[in-house]
């Protein structure tokens, strides 16, 4: 009752759905250049969601203005952070980016 396909028109209908689907590509221009995107727009995608994926958090050295002594504070702290010299508060938590008290100055750590 089943009747088995020739090898050639097995092979025929192979061959024509072959070039249904690779030999007709056409180019597509894009409006956006994936391969050398804009630094500013990279940053404000999320962390995820970047070419190359990157934390938003960082450590940062935050100088005492009174004592003027340097202390390591991370970006995103979710306490509160006193100088270890004079007991003044150099940071304090926020719902993301610690807020540093006013007079304090800091520079990002490299690596």
């Amino acid at each position: 009752f089943w009747l088995k396909p020739s090898p050639k028109l097995h092979f025929h209908f192979r061959f024509r759905s072959y070039v249904g689907l690779c030999f007709y590509i056409f180019p597509v221009t894009m409006d956006i250049d994936l391969l050398h995107p804009c630094p500013k727009e990279e940053k404000a995608k999320h962390k995820l969601k970047r070419i190359v994926q990157s934390p938003n958090s960082f450590f940062m050295d935050v100088k005492c203005p009174g004592c003027l002594q340097i202390t390591t504070v991370f970006s995103h702290a979710q306490t509160v952070v006193l100088c270890g010299n004079c007991n003044q508060m150099i940071c304090q938590p926020t719902g993301g980016l610690a807020r540093l008290t006013e007079g304090c100055s800091f520079r990002r750590k490299t690596e």
